[in-house]
């Protein structure tokens, strides 16, 4: 019987990666998939890319408005497999519809993404904490701290000083250098100590 999977982790930790291999395991057994990823996420286009190398074009993106059970049913009802990339920035009416997908059409859905956003703050991420409450399977994909540690938090950095608030989604806003890490809760304790002693405010 299908069903709705929710993978996450934090920044870096191969989210994409594993989405690539997981289509590439279903189309070695020559089973059809369906990758999609909100449009949204505009930094690699309508492509998917990891950082070692793999890449691979996404069947369709979508605006969060757009109906993806009507998508899916239309054009890829024959598909095995459907791989979402970047879940977080689903609506959560569009995670429902995930699950319409598997209810269905009987088709199972792999959700990839980000737990938490930057500010560490429920409600970051709609999607994501709308798959929390409804995916019949939730796994953790593990990553590391600089410092060797679990890493379990997403942090953004602003010309290299660590942030906590602003817009959910800023990826490069051309005038600030923006970088995201994965830190530990006791990097990110000793970033703000820092902060506070240099008198910046985060």
């Amino acid at each position: 019987m299908a069903q709705l999977y929710f993978r996450y982790g934090a920044m870096g930790c191969g989210k994409t990666m594993q989405l690539l291999q997981v289509a590439f395991n279903y189309e070695e057994r020559g089973q059809k998939v369906c990758v999609i990823k909100p449009a949204v996420d505009t930094k690699n286009g309508t492509k998917l890319l990891t950082r070692i190398g793999p890449e691979r074009e996404t069947d369709f993106t979508f605006s969060r408005s757009q109906n993806i059970f009507k998508r899916i049913a239309s054009n890829y009802a024959d598909c095995s497999c459907i791989l979402v990339d970047e879940a977080q920035f689903m609506s959560p009416a569009q995670v429902d519809q995930l699950m319409q997908i598997v209810v269905e059409l009987d088709i199972p859905v792999i959700a990839f993404g980000l737990r938490l956003n930057f500010k560490l703050k429920d409600k970051g991420f709609e999607g994501s904490t709308r798959l929390l409450q409804v995916a019949h399977r939730i796994e953790e994909i593990k990553t590391i701290c600089d410092c060797g540690r679990k890493a379990t938090l997403n942090c953004r950095f602003c010309n290299g000083e660590l942030v906590v608030d602003g817009p959910d989604i800023l990826i490069d806003d051309g005038k600030s250098e923006i970088v995201y890490k994965s830190l530990c809760h006791h990097c990110y304790a000793k970033y703000k100590r820092q902060q506070a002693q240099k008198g910046t405010k985060c």
